[in-house]
């Protein structure tokens, strides 16, 4: 493994997806393409969501459709069980995904750049700046 990979938890409705809760959303642009750069670099994805039961199980069913296995779910670990008589429901990551930060979701381009150290793409540049240094078509 690499020194430098962090454990990551991304969020799926809105995240990951459009929210749409409790149905799927359509994939967010570039979600898949962005998860699967950051596994191939090394780091290990957690799915983190709200979901659960039959729900959590679609989400996880619709990943795996998407090419994304991730490492845990809603655990901070893959052996991890839930009590929540003796653990918090707290996840432990080195950064946590969501459309629910404070600022907002920045785009899977923006998230992609500062996690691999590129330069941060920010304000009215971003788009136009996050298409051309982060896709290659």
């Amino acid at each position: 493994m690499n020194l430098d990979s962090k454990l990551i938890a991304v969020d799926f409705d809105g995240t990951i997806v459009e929210d749409a809760y409790p149905k799927i959303g359509k994939p967010m642009p570039f979600a898949f393409d962005t998860l699967k750069m950051l596994q191939r670099d090394g780091h290990r994805l957690i799915l983190w969501t709200y979901r659960y039961g039959r729900k959590l199980d679609e989400a996880v069913a619709f990943c795996k459709e998407h090419g994304i296995e991730f490492y845990a779910v809603n655990a901070s670990y893959p052996e991890e069980k839930f009590d929540e008589r003796k653990a918090s429901r707290k996840l432990h990551a080195d950064m946590f995904i969501d459309d629910r930060n404070f600022g907002g979701f920045p785009g899977w381009g923006e998230i992609y750049h500062q996690i691999a150290g590129g330069e941060a793409v920010t304000g009215p540049e971003q788009k136009k700046k996050s298409k051309k240094r982060f896709f290659k078509f």
